[in-house]
């Protein structure tokens, strides 16, 4: 049962190993004629939850007794008779109505230890998804300001989908999709200039509907110390037939607009831009540098512009046109969004002329499709659960299959400190940074804690657990636990014991004890969880599986020593830490967390 390659054991996972028995057995039954040949399902088996019923277990009987034309207890009894014989194989039941229960040698979980020790860092992995090219966009957030802890949640979630997926064998492809077109890019430039102005000793009342933060203080700061009063206007000029803003009665988005119209024309073309890109290419290299320090790093920075100087959104624009899916009302330019499913239809070109920011999102889908990406996963906060509809709407009226598309919705995150919620407002850039937040309880707790729940629940995150050295921390329960087996091979050195593994299977026949046989279980498990997390991209089921097994290892711990003096026992026990400790490291790693040997 095990694929041998050269210096090391290939280990499927222990349920691949038992479907592969299945289905030998199937075909056996179909070529004996037991069977129908046409209409053979997978051979599907679960865990058992209770031991007396076996290892794993299969409803293949249920499942085919009505297309064999036999009673499902009948089949069981040809499905265990044409089982090959197998060494993880110790026997077969069958129950109630034709169940298959399957239990298993205890070589099978020694094989488990061998394969870990041989394995390493590639145990768990699999060519699964070989071939198949899948693109993951996440974060993708304007660059109107920094990174905040709601982004950050999106960040972990999709950087560790990705590397699931790429664990299993998927081509994968990450990608930020840089917003540096469109009205809030225009709005921070305005507010850079603004802000400018009153460092240049302008007096002036701020715009309600301007970004406020610090960091727009300090890019305004920036073009004041390099430039001086190079780009200064009289205040009565700027403010000159603009319509007043919210609080004077008006309108404040009307009075932004016209602000930064007041803008362009005022500085001109160029020193307009020179504002525009500065502000942006100072955001942007801030939050690739926030990403980066929290493990997170890309494959490409696509930019949004980029799309209308090639010509992709009038492509996309023409192609839907062609297809008789546009139609014009009130000057503007709409897309029939609800003969696809969408609540109502769109527009895509305003009566201005200007393409709306769908436009530009059809563009930028329609070319992840054309660069040959078999499925497109996009990772979005969940106020965005609307913009789905219409997206897979425009994929399917430009022939494209909208399945392909698949939209993950991320939840917000609440910060929680000395129990009471952190406020935050963006606009206003009272929010609290992910740097902020790293800064504070670390990336190894931030990232572990943001993966921990279903992306879309609320996640309400303890800023006082998170930084606590206790069992209750769930990353440092997990931690602690790679760092004791570290501990425990520190000991034994400095005892002169050898805790150098024998080869192969020698000495594991000792693990007998009921915490042994539970930890065993636990790093069997591995594979599959693995594979489940990635192919429903499910994190949190490897946070899981991580809390689960810190779990066992830290029972067995308190119940045994392991530098015992019987060299065999000492050897096998070493063996099974060994392998818990290199399980717990390959997790880590795929969760973006480090693994510690000292706490």
């Amino acid at each position: 049962m095990l694929a041998r390659f050269p210096g090391r054991i290939r280990l499927p996972s222990m349920k691949a190993q038992l479907q592969l028995l299945l289905s030998q057995a199937l075909a056996k039954l179909a070529a004996d004629g037991v069977i129908p040949s046409d209409q053979l399902p997978a051979a599907n088996i679960e865990r058992t939850r209770n031991p007396q019923h076996g290892d794993f277990a299969c409803n293949l009987a249920l499942l085919l007794a009505k297309a064999a034309r036999k009673n499902p207890r009948e089949l069981a009894a040809h499905i265990v008779a044409a089982l090959p014989e197998s060494p993880i194989l110790k026997s077969v039941e069958i129950a109630g109505p034709g169940f298959i229960n399957l239990f298993l040698t205890p070589n099978a979980y020694h094989f488990v230890v061998q394969g870990i020790l041989e394995q390493g860092y590639d145990y768990g992995r699999s060519l699964l998804g070989r071939g198949k090219r899948v693109q993951v966009e996440f974060v993708s957030a304007n660059p109107t300001g920094p990174l905040h802890v709601g982004h950050g949640r999106g960040a972990a979630y999709g950087a560790t989908v990705a590397d699931l997926l790429h664990a299993i064998g998927f081509d994968v492809h990450r990608e930020y999709y840089v917003n540096d077109a469109g009205r809030q890019m225009d709005i921070l430039a305005a507010s850079v200039w603004l802000r400018y102005l009153e460092l240049c000793g302008e007096s002036l009342s701020f715009p309600s509907n301007g970004y406020r933060g610090d960091y727009v203080w300090d890019i305004a700061a920036t073009l004041h110390r390099d430039h001086g009063d190079a780009y200064r206007c009289a205040i009565d000029t700027v403010f000159f037939e603009v319509p007043p803003d919210e609080p004077a009665g008006g309108d404040k988005e009307a009075h932004i607009d016209a602000l930064i119209g007041r803008a362009r024309e005022l500085l001109g073309d160029n020193r307009y831009r020179f504002v525009f890109e500065l502000a942006l290419n100072t955001l942007l290299d801030d939050i690739r540098d926030d990403l980066e320090q929290f493990g997170v790093c890309y494959d490409e920075w696509y930019s949004e512009r980029s799309l209308t100087a090639s010509g992709a959104v009038n492509k996309a624009v023409e192609r839907l046109r062609s297809a008789g899916h546009l139609y014009q009302k009130d000057g503007a330019l709409w897309f029939r969004s609800t003969a696809f499913g969408d609540e109502k239809d769109r527009v895509i070109e305003r009566e201005n002329g200007q393409t709306t920011y769908f436009a530009s999102d059809i563009a930028y889908h329609l070319d992840k499709i054309e660069r040959g990406f078999e499925r497109v996963i996009d990772v979005w906060g969940a106020d965005h659960h609307g913009y789905v509809p219409r997206v897979k709407a425009a994929l399917q009226a430009l022939g494209d299959d909208p399945s392909k598309l698949d939209v993950l919705l991320v939840q917000f995150a609440n910060l929680y400190r000395a129990g009471e919620k952190v406020q935050m407002s963006t606009r206003s850039g009272s929010f609290v940074t992910l740097r902020a937040l790293r800064k504070e309880v670390g990336k190894d707790a931030a990232r572990f804690f943001y993966v921990m729940r279903k992306c879309e629940q609320h996640l309400d995150f303890d800023l006082d657990l998170a930084k606590s050295r206790s069992a209750e921390n769930p990353v440092y329960y997990v931690q602690y636990a790679h760092a004791r087996i570290s501990s425990v091979l520190r000991q034994a050195a400095e005892k002169g014991l050898t805790v150098e593994p024998s080869p192969g299977m020698q000495n594991l026949q000792r693990l007998t004890e009921e915490h042994e046989l539970a930890l065993l279980q636990s790093l069997s498990r591995y594979p599959e969880t693995l594979e489940y997390a990635a192919l429903n991209e499910e994190p949190h089921q490897l946070a899981q599986y991580l809390r689960e097994l810190a779990n066992d290892f830290h029972t067995y711990y308190n119940a045994h020593q392991f530098l015992v003096e019987a060299p065999g026992l000492r050897d096998a026990r070493i063996k099974l830490i060994l392998a818990t400790r290199q399980v717990l490291r390959n997790a880590l790693n795929l969760l973006g967390v480090s693994a510690p040997e000292t706490m």
